[in-house]
């Protein structure tokens, strides 16, 4: 039997799954998809509210944009929440690579703070699959609050990201 080796998420310090208040993780293998199919569509997070109905009022700070990239700051309001973040991983399409993005975001003060660490890995696999990984781990109040909630409103939420982001290319493709 042959075995592959698939890539994993790279977690800062206070945010590795197991010892934050709340993770969820989500993924999809499909086929007949590129990274370069999916990434536009990550990345430029105006398109989000297109297929995400999920995220919305986005705005890039600093006249930067459309693509996010390493170090920029973005405002998006997500699952009830105003969110700023920051992107604290960037690594575009390359041949033979996965393709990275994470950001930190943050909503709220004190006691109602939430702080998120959410990652996305792209990478291809033989066969023409196309893996797309999304994992994120929340620490607060808050997040103690959504790990307990059923049905989990972040798994099924990401995984209608997933979904919309696999439809969106899917379409930009035909």
């Amino acid at each position: 039997m042959q075995e592959y080796d698939m890539g994993e998420i790279q977690w800062p310090a206070g945010y590795v799954p197991g010892f934050s208040d709340n993770f969820c993780s989500n993924e999809v293998i499909v086929r007949d998809l590129a990274v370069a199919d999916i990434w536009p569509f990550l990345v430029e997070a105006a398109r989000w509210p297109g297929y995400y109905a999920n995220s919305s009022d986005i705005a890039i700070h600093g006249d930067k944009g459309p693509a996010l990239e390493l170090g920029d700051r973005f405002f998006f309001k997500t699952f009830g929440f105003p969110v700023d973040a920051e992107v604290v991983e960037c690594v575009p399409p390359v041949e033979g690579q996965a393709a990275r993005i994470a950001w930190h975001g943050w909503s709220g003060d004190d006691e109602h703070r939430l702080d998120v660490h959410h990652a996305w890995l792209i990478e291809e696999l033989s066969g023409q699959r196309l893996r797309i990984l999304t994992q994120e781990t929340q620490n607060g109040a808050p997040a103690k609050e959504l790990a307990l909630a059923r049905p989990n409103p972040m798994i099924n939420g990401h995984q209608d990201w997933l979904d919309g982001l696999v439809a969106a290319a899917r379409g930009a493709a035909a």
